[in-house]
């Protein structure tokens, strides 16, 4: 069932990319923060600085932004590289307003760091990196050589060394740690997304299966009643007919519609169909169908179902996700297992719960933390195990995923004799599948008008 999932690697993460509108928009934004900071401290505290190259340098970034807005629709994504050129301008150009104001002693110098965090979170690693040390650089620069920082006083604001050394320090520690932060949770955040398309994609499948086999069923109903008429119709030929060619030809057709009478039979007792009466199922059928599809490997796969008291075995909703779910934890713990996987289906008056146990090494340490997070996985290499299947870290982190969705707690642990246990729990009401007054199902009755 793996073959069908989409061929997800790594190297398809596609971090957010940012739309022209929204570098845009954040330009001008630092246009109006500047122009108005520029105005208190010129009309209003009246601190002596270079205006004219401050305002000029204001009016660079609007005709920047004007021309890009101009000769570009503004909803596109902008390329990799359109956008680093972009954030690298800005960079300079706060640099350059930096420096005209007092340089790393501009308590306004902390804001370079919003660019750099900007390409972290947006942009590959090469422009990200590049573009934190374009910042980097920027501070050390104004920390070396700056004008004056404005100051009522005649004689400039010269703080001792040491307070230069620390001011200089704080930016690039705050550039580097805020700019790793937003990689680290854009990067998280993608793995995320592409694991869920992958989750949807798997669920799709399965539900369209199920949808084939509803189909299939429906069939093989509808199909019953006229094949029954040319069974019936075909002995009566056989029986009085004179001529042997006759009779051959209604034997034909007998034997035609006894062979149709073992496919619709075949059709109606598919446990994977979801018509009226396959949408339920008992949980010793559940379990069967989760490990069918390993049974056959050289390792012992058992199911086992036990209950509380003296209670039947409840039956359960026939849902395609929580099938799909089992079958993968049951094909991890045979590709681990030494001998033997276990099974187990239990269930009391409040809870039903599933365990899969194997006896193989168990979980490693350091993937037990983080098992059913994305791309996690002990697999090494390209080889796969018994199963044929080579892991990417995405089938315990979709099978939890699924699981989750219907209202189970997924567990994921080693055994107090070692092995891996990976086990299920739902509230009944959550997967059970009430009692039903109506006939035990159609396909009896349809093959029935065949004999």
């Amino acid at each position: 069932m793996q073959d069908d999932v989409p061929d997800w690697t790594m190297g398809a993460f596609r971090r957010g990319r940012l739309r022209l509108r929204t570098l845009v928009g954040l330009r001008w934004l630092a246009i109006a923060g500047q122009t108005v900071t520029l105005g208190v401290v010129g009309l209003i505290l009246h601190l002596p600085a270079n205006y004219p190259l401050c305002l000029s340098l204001i009016a660079l970034s609007a005709w920047v932004n004007l021309l890009v807005g101009l000769s570009a629709s503004t909803q596109r994504l902008a390329e990799d590289r359109e956008a680093a050129v972009q954030i690298a301008f800005d960079i300079l150009q706060l640099s350059g307003m930096l420096y005209l104001t007092g340089g790393i002693l501009n308590p306004f110098s902390l804001l370079l760091i919003a660019p750099a965090t900007l390409a972290a979170a947006t942009l590959p690693a090469r422009q990200a990196a590049l573009l934190c040390l374009l910042a980097v650089a920027a501070t050390i620069g104004l920390a070396v050589h700056a004008m004056p920082l404005p100051s009522p006083n005649e004689v400039p604001f010269d703080p001792p060394m040491l307070n230069r050394v620390g001011a200089v320090a704080a930016r690039i520690i705050g550039i580097l740690f805020t700019a790793g932060y937003a990689w680290q949770v854009a990067t998280e955040a993608s793995r995320m997304e592409l694991a869920l398309n992958v989750t949807q994609t798997v669920l799709a499948r399965e539900q369209r299966l199920s949808a084939l086999g509803a189909l299939a069923a429906a069939a093989a109903h509808e199909l019953g009643t006229p094949l029954a008429t040319i069974a019936v119709v075909s002995r009566e030929m056989a029986k009085f007919a004179t001529d042997p060619v006759v009779r051959e030809d209604a034997e034909l057709l007998i034997s035609q519609a006894e062979r149709c009478r073992e496919i619709l039979r075949r059709l109606t007792e598919t446990p994977e169909q979801g018509d009226v009466v396959h949408e339920r199922m008992s949980l010793l059928q559940f379990v069967q169908e989760a490990i069918e599809p390993h049974a056959h490997h050289d390792v012992r796969v058992e199911a086992v179902v036990s209950g509380a008291g003296s209670d039947a075995a409840p039956d359960i909703w026939r849902m395609p996700e929580v099938l799909h779910a089992m079958t993968s934890f049951v094909e991890n713990a045979v590709d681990f297992a030494r001998s033997e996987v276990l099974v187990t289906a239990r269930f009391d008056a409040r809870t039903v719960s599933v365990e899969v146990r194997d006896d193989g090494p168990g979980f490693a340490p350091e993937v037990l933390a983080k098992l059913g997070e994305p791309y996690v996985t002990s697999r090494q290499g390209t080889e796969g195990g018994r199963t044929g299947h080579i892991g990417m870290g995405l089938g315990f982190f979709i099978a939890k995923t699924l699981l989750e969705r219907t209202g189970a707690v997924v567990d994921f642990r080693n055994g107090r004799r070692g092995g891996a246990v990976v086990a299920a729990r739902w509230p009944r009401s959550a997967i059970e599948a009430p009692a039903s007054d109506g006939p035990e199902g159609y396909g009896d009755s349809v093959l029935d008008t065949l004999t």
